[in-house]
């Protein structure tokens, strides 16, 4: 079975990386845990670390997993990171100490339910600024804020924004200004100052170092930066954190020298998807590598050879196939060998999410 290694030494070396940058600059933020698809093992490793102690809070996606975490951790403090189901209402008050909204409805249903578990619970309202995701619309702004206010278990402790998610909105000076002034705005019209501007991701960490960040914005919803050591900013690794904490590993389970083209009428019944280039001529040969993972585990484009001698060739849904140089290819690989990947964020993201695939906790 094909397996994905996970290092949590180099997970929580960057959490402390990120804990003594951004404390410089007096910013708070939040580890999202989403990518490890709740895997217990891995949670609690990672939740065992003091280092999580000086961060703002511990947030997911997926109620199952923040479940999961305050069984492990009970006083961590949690965040939900998108705007509650009403059919979830219960759950978000009983697993979840702050929540992201944009909807009134929702808020005033989480109001209800914090009242009849005798909580009191915190949110941050999400403002849309060009990303089309979630957000209220600037024009309804001060009346959201009013029915807000009017709630006696919902206690407002920000303001956020999403942006560099769905259609890949950069988040300028401009852009964050925009939201810092919303503050403003909110803060002088009720006289209620709040405590963060929860200003992006990931892809906002690149413009702490370069002063490129408002000063008010002073909260991050961080994972990508925390378990890849990269910013969809620009894609590339930031600052000193590691891009090396997890590594996908798949057996060869044939390996032979084969013709680098099909023979045969090719209809539409295939199910598999192949390289756009062909391998070359129809009378050369080529060593190709059956490997023991497919579509439904994770997608070829989100992981890439650790050894570049080694191309794509095509996949189905349980089997893939990569060809090899000739070369030294038949002294290095073999069946019962293995062939090993750097997985990038959507890769890791299905890859723990799939019972076909081992996970190895290094650390």
């Amino acid at each position: 079975m094909a397996s994905l290694i996970i290092n949590t030494d180099i997970i929580m070396e960057n959490v402390w990386k990120l804990n003594e940058f951004l404390g410089k600059y007096d910013v708070q933020w939040s580890i999202i845990m989403k990518v490890l698809g709740g895997n217990d093992v891995v949670l609690r490793k990672i939740l065992e670390s003091d280092e999580l102690n000086r961060i703002h809070s511990i947030g997911d996606s997926h109620l199952s997993c923040l479940k999961k975490i305050k069984n492990i951790k009970p006083d961590a403090r949690t965040i939900y990171i998108k705007p509650p189901a009403l059919d979830q209402i219960k759950n978000v008050i009983r697993y979840a100490d702050i929540s992201l909204n944009s909807s009134i409805r929702t808020i005033k249903a989480l109001n209800k339910e914090a009242q009849r578990q005798n909580k009191r619970h915190q949110v941050i309202v999400m403002i849309e600024l060009g990303e089309l995701r979630e957000g209220v619309v600037r024009d309804n702004l001060l009346d959201f804020y009013r029915q807000v206010f009017e709630l006696d278990h919902i206690e407002v402790i920000g303001i956020g924004t999403n942006l560099g998610c769905m259609y890949g909105i950069e988040p300028t000076f401009d852009k964050l200004i925009q939201l810092c002034l919303y503050k403003k705005i909110v803060e002088l019209s009720f006289n209620h100052k709040f405590d963060l501007v929860s200003g992006g991701s990931s892809i906002t960490l690149p413009l702490v170092g370069r002063g490129n960040r408002p000063k008010e914005v002073n909260h991050f919803r961080i994972g990508e930066s925390v378990f890849f050591g990269t910013s969809p900013f620009d894609g590339k690794k930031f600052r000193n954190l590691s891009t090396k904490a997890f590594e996908f590993k798949a057996n060869i389970i044939e390996f032979a020298k084969k013709d680098s083209q099909p023979d045969g009428v090719i209809g539409e019944g295939s199910v598999g998807n192949v390289a756009q280039n062909g391998d070359g001529d129809s009378q050369d040969k080529v060593h190709r590598a059956i490997l023991d993972f497919g579509i439904v585990d994770v997608d070829v484009d989100d992981i890439t050879p650790i050894d570049k001698n080694i191309n794509f060739a095509g996949t189905t849904s349980d089997m893939t196939v990569y060809t090899l140089e000739n070369g030294k290819a038949k002294e290095k690989y073999r069946v019962g060998g293995h062939i090993s990947f750097q997985p990038n964020y959507m890769a890791v993201a299905r890859l723990m999410n799939t019972d076909f695939v081992t996970k190895v906790l290094h650390a």
